[in-house]
């Protein structure tokens, strides 16, 4: 590859680094003043695309092609405003986690409402204006829109450094970027703050998709990508940080461009495809990123924290939790009876009991350990992977196959826990993202061994448990052995240590517990969890493909522990039954059944901001205490 070839996808690199820069630069706004990490964010660029197009092609001609881009813009930052008023300020002060829950729910409704207004096909907008046509760069020819797509990054730039810095209102982002409770006890009224800043990261995340019309079609995938991209954009400039959000966006944008442009390369008899790296290369450079630099290149320590009610501390089962959940396990084994008159229902139950396994398994980080990750999907992965491939290659017995799942799940835990316990908060949780997109990534291109995007195919259930009823009573079994274990560590000196080490690190270090150590058994524990509900899916499926993989299940399993709460130890159980026959249900009843599903977590989050065990549970405690006072 020759110099110049070098620097035209050099070009090629900053002319996407402003795109990513214009989101990113928004979500590091949002998150540095309100907390909120905000998964809405890509659908706000994703509907800014749509708008522009739409204004674009109905006016028609130069005026049409940029009235699209700013009207779109503007309407996106008066969406951001409606989101902000009418939902985030009511659920400010709950945990931040439970604000991330209901911002996934927007993503759902605003999916499907884009789909309802502008249907399932893609949509190619027009070329811009006076900048159609392409200029001689290094003996190539460049788009010219994409070198006004280079100009425009630094241009930007200049205007958020010169609004935060010379006005007031940057000034007062700035100082709750550091200390919004210190802004709040100064008089400064934090809703109005909280509004202005909300809708000026809507703001140029609506303009980043509408600037986009010419390079790139709208769609309804475009949402979940792009928010992946802003989050990796932000976490590895810093949060907060809005140079470092552009220097990072640079960075990233040329790691890809540079991929492309490299090729196929021999290495002593070996052939390298680098232009497949393209699939992970941001997340490949946020991990290194964080293993290096933690709190990214110009980030200070930022932790997700909660902002409600100091938490009751966990107690064994009473007597009657436990009577209660015998009782409910006669229900359960009788619905093996019913495989002849509704074989879907255990179809159904088998599903169920999977997502109760899987959330169980995060529970166990999240709650009692502290440790917020959004790449658990990866062992669920692996598991899921390591049970198939061993029937494929080797022909292993299903019960052998189903040993191993947790295994490989668990070594994989093992190797990226000893990165992920090092971080805390919000980096934990990103890092934890990029090891699970490089997992994805490995099984999506390793086409000889994984099938690639085909998957593996053939994975049943081999005798005595090739009949429904008697796998459902297997999942059942190993529900029940996989919930009792995690709940005995919880309550065992171990528990207490990990649960110490979550509340006071540093005084549980002081009387002699080692915290990472701590944690990162206890990430190996929930990974090797994780993965036999992954090898129990590939049995109940048959088939297994990448998406087992991708982050839209690591999201399935946070909503399945907000939703049960995040304080109690039944909350994960009650949320993976809740969001799976939600789910199979919803989905059955109509086209839009995304939007119907975020509508209800949505409800779910206003009337139970603690999760519905988490509420129920204090709710019923605040009730026993005012009866104790009475005289």
């Amino acid at each position: 590859m020759t110099l110049d070839a070098v620097a035209f996808q050099a070009l090629n690199g900053l002319a996407a680094a402003s795109s990513l820069f214009f989101v990113g630069a928004g979500l590091s706004l949002i998150f540095g003043v309100t907390r909120i990490v905000n998964m809405a964010h890509g659908s706000l660029y994703m509907v800014g695309l749509y708008l522009a197009y739409s204004i674009a092609t109905a006016i028609g001609g130069g005026w049409g092609y940029w009235a699209g881009v700013v009207v779109a813009a503007v309407l996106v930052a008066a969406l951001g405003a409606l989101i902000e008023i009418a939902l985030l300020r009511r659920i400010y002060h709950v945990p931040e986690l439970f604000q991330l829950l209901a911002t996934f729910a927007v993503v759902l409704v605003l999916n499907d409402a884009t789909l309802w207004l502008w249907g399932p096909e893609d949509l190619l907008g027009p070329r811009a204006p006076g900048l159609r046509g392409a200029v001689d760069v290094l003996g190539r020819r460049f788009p010219a829109y994409d070198l006004f797509m280079i100009a425009m990054g630094p241009i930007v730039l200049l205007i958020l450094h010169l609004a935060l810095t010379r006005t007031r209102l940057g000034r007062l982002v700035r100082a709750a970027t550091q200390d919004r409770e210190m802004v709040g006890a100064l008089g400064v009224n934090q809703a109005l703050l909280f509004t202005a800043v909300f809708t000026a990261g809507s703001l140029l995340s609506g303009l980043g998709g509408a600037l986009q019309l010419a390079r790139e079609p709208a769609n309804l995938a475009i949402d979940l990508t792009v928010i992946g991209d802003a989050f990796v954009v932000v976490v590895v400039g810093g949060m907060g940080s809005i140079p470092g959000a552009y220097l990072a966006a640079v960075i990233i944008a040329e790691v890809k461009a540079l991929c492309i442009g490299v090729g196929v390369v021999h290495l002593g008899g070996l052939d390298v495809n680098f232009s497949k790296l393209t699939l992970v290369a941001e997340f490949i450079v946020m991990a290194a990123v964080l293993i290096l630099r933690p709190h990214g290149l110009f980030g200070t320590i930022v932790a997700l924290r909660a902002v409600s009610a100091t938490e009751s501390p966990l107690r064994p089962a009473s007597k009657w939790l436990k009577t209660g959940a015998a009782v409910l396990l006669v229900p359960l084994v009788s619905l093996a009876a019913a495989h002849a008159n509704s074989p879907y229902a255990l179809v159904l139950g088998t599903d169920v009991l999977i997502a109760v396994i899987f959330a169980a398994s995060l529970h166990f980080i999240m709650g009692p350990g502290g440790m917020h990750s959004f790449g658990h999907a990866a062992y669920f992965g692996l598991g899921t992977y390591g049970a198939a491939l061993l029937v494929k290659f080797l022909q292993a017995p299903m019960l052998a196959a189903l040993l191993a799942a947790p295994a490989v799940a668990g070594l994989g835990a093992m190797l990226f826990g000893w990165f992920a316990v090092r971080l805390s908060g919000i980096y934990l949780a990103m890092l934890t993202l990029a090891f699970a997109q490089i997992v994805w990534s490995i099984v999506f291109q390793w086409q000889d061994f994984t099938g690639g995007s085909n998957g593996v195919l053939g994975i049943w259930p081999s005798p005595p448990f090739d009949a429904p009823w008697r796998f459902y009573l297997l999942t059942l079994a190993a529900a029940v052995v996989v919930v009792v274990a995690l709940r005995t560590i919880v309550f065992s000196p171990f528990g207490y240590a990990m649960r110490a080490g979550r509340d006071s690190p540093l005084r549980a270090e002081a009387i002699g517990i080692d915290v990472k150590r701590v944690h990162w058994i206890a990430f190996v524990m929930a990974g090797a969890a994780a993965g036999l509900a992954g090898g129990l899916f590939a049995f109940a499926k048959g088939s297994i493909s990448p998406e087992t993989i991708n982050v839209g299940r690591s999201i399935d399993a946070i909503v399945m522990v907000l939703l049960g709460g995040l304080e109690s130890l039944s909350g994960p159980i009650a949320g993976a039954a809740i969001f799976a026959t939600l789910q199979d249900t919803v989905m059955r009843q109509t086209e839009y059944w995304r939007a119907l599903l975020g509508a209800i977590i949505l409800v779910v989050v206003l009337i139970f901001p603690g999760g519905i065990v988490g509420s129920l549970a204090r709710a019923t405690a605040g009730r026993g205490a005012a009866r104790g006072k009475a005289p």
